[in-house]
Parts: structure tokens; C-alpha cells; sequence
């Protein structure tokens, strides 16, 4: 199986318009798939020829095995998006604004201006986020089949659009009026390196645990997975398979 930089590369190329195609580069993505030098070679000596072949034997391999992960990357992000929407999303929005208001600080007019606009962004983020949402809602429930394609920029979106909620309000909240400019970018970026930290200490030990289930080991899954920023639907289900959380 191929990597996700030669996947994006295959797409890339795939998705070019047959006459703008650059065949050296095809072959070359098709000669890391098939080892295959001959046809490499070809496709070098005579591109006009073989550019109908390597395109050929390009979407072959796309269609028996990149659609797939394609499909099955764009169902793991819809699954996502479902656990943003029942946090961010499924408040009308005046219940959305008072629960928004409840977590402005309450030293909020003193904080400096940088800090402050995270505030302002984050009612922004959403109201852009419920935005998206209602674009993706209207294109899945209109008549017919709706393709990856269509979904993946509107789930991408929303993903990306939940990070940037998530981080400005863990530097909103952790901005201590106490300490210097420099310390306050510290204590965020070891938020984001413990949370990643954590991902890799439950990816580790799941396992061992399902073999294993210790007591110790358990409360240490669950306290990995206390600090992980925005956990991804595939950990929380392992862990709640696993009885460590519910």
C-alpha cells in the first residue's frame, strides 16, 4: 500500500487534465507502485505513446485501492463532524450564546487585546461553523447518492475550523495575568505537546491492556486520555470498548 504523499501525488495527477499531464511524473508514481523499470523506461523514451498506458494502469491501482481508503477516511471524518455537532452544534443558537457567555472569564476587559480576540474569533468560528454545517445538511439530504468528493471540503472544514476553537480557548483560558508574554506561548505549546504525548501513551498501551487489564494501567489510560485535546472518535471508542471510560 502506498504512502499518503504518493496517494496525494497519484490523485493529483489523475485529476489533471489529460493533455496537461506530466507522463514523467506519472511513470514515476507508477514505478513506485510496480517496481516496474520497463515500462518506466518506455514511457521516458516515448511519453505521447505510453501516456494512455501509465494512465491506465494508475487509475486501475486508484480504483482498487485508493478509492477505498478514500471512502473510509471521509466515514471516519463524518464521524467526527457527528461528535462536533452534538457539542458545538445542536443548541439553537440562543441557548448557543448563553452557554458561549458562561465561559467568558470573568477578568475578560483586563486581559491584553490579543487574548481578548480569541473570545471575539471563537463566537465567530462558530457561527461559521454552523454555517458549514448547514451547506453539508442541505447537500446530503437532497435527492440521490452524495459523492466522497462533495462531502470531504465541508467535513474538512468543520474539523479544521473545531481545532482552531479548541486551541484559541485553551490559550484563552490558560493566559495567566501573572506571568510574561513568552511564558504564556510556553504553557500552550506543552498543552499541545502533552496532549500529543498522551495520543502516543494510549496507542502504546491499549493493547497491553486488553491483554492485561491492571488496575494501574487503566487509571494511567485515563488520565492520558483527560489530556488529550479533541480525542478522535477511533480513541474514545477503544478506550469505551475497553471499559476505561464510559
Amino acid at each position: 500500500m502506498i504512502d499518503k504523499t504518493l496517494q496525494k501525488r497519484l490523485q493529483k495527477w489523475l485529476e489533471t487534465p489529460a493533455g496537461e499531464r506530466d507522463i514523467e511524473e506519472g511513470a514515476t508514481i507508477l514505478l513506485k507502485i510496480n517496481r516496474n523499470q520497463l515500462t518506466y523506461r518506455n514511457a521516458l523514451r516515448n511519453p505521447k505513446k505510453f501516456g494512455r498506458i501509465i494512465e491506465y494502469e494508475l487509475r486501475k491501482y486508484y480504483n482498487k485501492n485508493v478509492k477505498e481508503i478514500t471512502h473510509a477516511q471521509v466515514e471516519e471524518m463524518a464521524r467526527e463532524v457527528e461528535k462536533i455537532e452534538k457539542k458545538h452544534l445542536s443548541l439553537d443558537e440562543n441557548n448557543s450564546a448563553s452557554e458561549f457567555q458562561a465561559g467568558k472569564r470573568a477578568d475578560h476587559d483586563s486581559l491584553p487585546d490579543e487574548i481578548q480576540a480569541l473570545y471575539v474569533e471563537n463566537k465567530s468560528i462558530v457561527q461559521r461553523m454552523r454555517d458549514v454545517h448547514a451547506q453539508l445538511r442541505i447537500l446530503t439530504t437532497k435527492p440521490g447518492i452524495c459523492p466522497d468528493s462533495d462531502r470531504y471540503p465541508f467535513l474538512k472544514d468543520l474539523i479544521a475550523l473545531d481545532k482552531r476553537l479548541h486551541e484559541n480557548w485553551a490559550r484563552y483560558d490558560a493566559y495567566d495575568t501573572t506571568k510574561a508574554a513568552e511564558e504564556q506561548q510556553e504553557v500552550v505549546l506543552d498543552a499541545r505537546e502533552e496532549s500529543k504525548r498522551a495520543v502516543g501513551f494510549i496507542n502504546l498501551n491499549k493493547k497491553r491492556y486488553a491483554n492485561n487489564p491492571t488496575e494501574e494501567l487503566k487509571a494511567k489510560l485515563a488520565a492520558a486520555y483527560a489530556k488529550v485535546i479533541n480525542p478522535s472518535e477511533k480513541i474514545t471508542a477503544a478506550l469505551k470498548e475497553l471499559g476505561i471510560i464510559e
